[in-house]
């Protein structure tokens, strides 16, 4: 696919304020670590992940994305009745129905003749999301559009700890795919997107690539689809070795060709954003695609794997401190279990100035970690 009318004005995100330790977790998962005799600092050690942030209890998805837009609607300074589409692109929600979108559009106050829906795709929801409002601006039916998402993690944790404490059956072995429950974060992530006739910024969206492998759709499945009240337990079983296999070998398959569609070889690639899963992951897919580590932009050991909103934070918090120059080329890649890959290819010539302080503690480290 390729554009030539998009671009892509800003990236925003929000974080919560409650951080929770992995040593914390590990802590709550004494009765489990004694029983199977696993050593403390496993789980930080396989995954990289430091920490991980938490909403309040009960935050709708709904509520903290209208938060988000804002932030961002204050950042780009829009006309907000140029806005033609707010798409919902997070695994969470509030209701199976009406769509979590319709809430956020109406407590923004946006225009009443947009397309408003939700969609789905795991962690690639927002990214997804993108690509249908790039779509719709390039046939000219939208002059702006914007997709945001909020993932809440809180429910599955508290569920997951509570399994591996009280089931006795589990094993040594039957425990790995619960692990992956363990790393997941919570945060909110927008994106907004327009022709290029009305851009402060002039970024570009040159196009991308997609690609999928559902044969192996099994590898990563949640008992829920719906974000639920106070007796929602979600539980997530996670073939992490075979996905993360997987995934890397999908997208593999198509990092030439997106190459190729965007106009690009490797060496033209300036900075790079991926969905955030794990240290392991992580290096692996670098060294799979040939692309160096350092232009990559990490907030997995502060934020853990945050889902849909994982990627466009990373990308936010990168932009907005300064990771990436004006006049950068910019890959967003995404993989997601199912087996999705989205590629994306920017052209970043300007960032806005934020209209809000983000540097609480958790961005001062993430840009500590990520000093060139």
């Amino acid at each position: 696919m390729r554009y030539t009318k998009v671009c892509v004005e800003a990236f925003s995100y929000t974080l919560p304020d409650e951080v929770v330790c992995t040593t914390e977790l590990e802590l709550r998962l004494r009765p489990l670590y004694q029983r199977l005799k696993f050593q403390e600092g496993r789980l930080e050690i396989l995954t990289g992940i430091r920490e991980r942030r938490l909403w309040p209890q009960n935050r709708t998805p709904g509520t903290q994305s209208v938060t988000t837009v804002q932030h961002l609607l204050e950042q780009t300074q829009i006309d907000t009745r140029k806005i033609g589409a707010l798409i919902h692109g997070s695994v969470c929600r509030d209701y199976l129905e009406p769509a979590t979108a319709c809430s956020v559009h109406g407590a923004l106050g946006l225009p009443s003749n947009g397309y408003v829906y939700d969609l789905s795709n795991a962690c690639l929801g927002i990214i997804s999301g993108m690509i249908q409002i790039a779509n719709m601006i390039e046939l000219e039916q939208i002059e702006a559009g914007i997709v945001v998402g909020t993932e809440s993690s809180r429910s599955l944790l508290e569920a997951t700890i509570q399994y591996l404490n009280t089931d006795f059956s589990i094993t040594r072995k039957s425990v790995k795919p619960a692990f992956a429950s363990l790393t997941i974060g919570s945060g909110s992530a927008a994106v907004l997107l327009t022709n290029r006739n009305i851009s402060q910024t002039g970024n570009r969206l040159l196009g991308g690539m997609i690609g999928a492998q559902t044969d192996f759709c099994n590898l990563c499945r949640s008992d829920t689809d719906q974000f639920g009240g106070d007796t929602m337990n979600p539980l997530m079983q996670t073939d992490s070795e075979t996905l993360m296999k997987e995934g890397i070998a999908a997208a593999s398959r198509i990092f030439e060709p997106f190459l190729t569609e965007v106009g690009w070889i490797r060496r033209d690639i300036d900075r790079t954003f991926c969905h955030q899963v794990g240290r392991v992951h992580q290096k692996l897919l670098f060294d799979s695609l040939e692309l160096p580590m350092k232009q990559n932009f990490s907030t997995l050991e502060y934020l853990g794997n945050t889902g849909s909103t994982a990627l466009p934070t990373t990308a936010g918090i990168g932009t907005e401190t300064g990771f990436v120059p004006d006049k950068s080329r910019v890959a967003l890649l995404g993989i997601g279990s199912g087996i999705n890959v989205v590629m994306l290819g920017l052209e970043w010539n300007k960032t806005l100035a934020t209209s809000y302080p983000a540097a609480n503690e958790t961005i001062k480290k993430i840009i500590r970690q990520n000093s060139l």
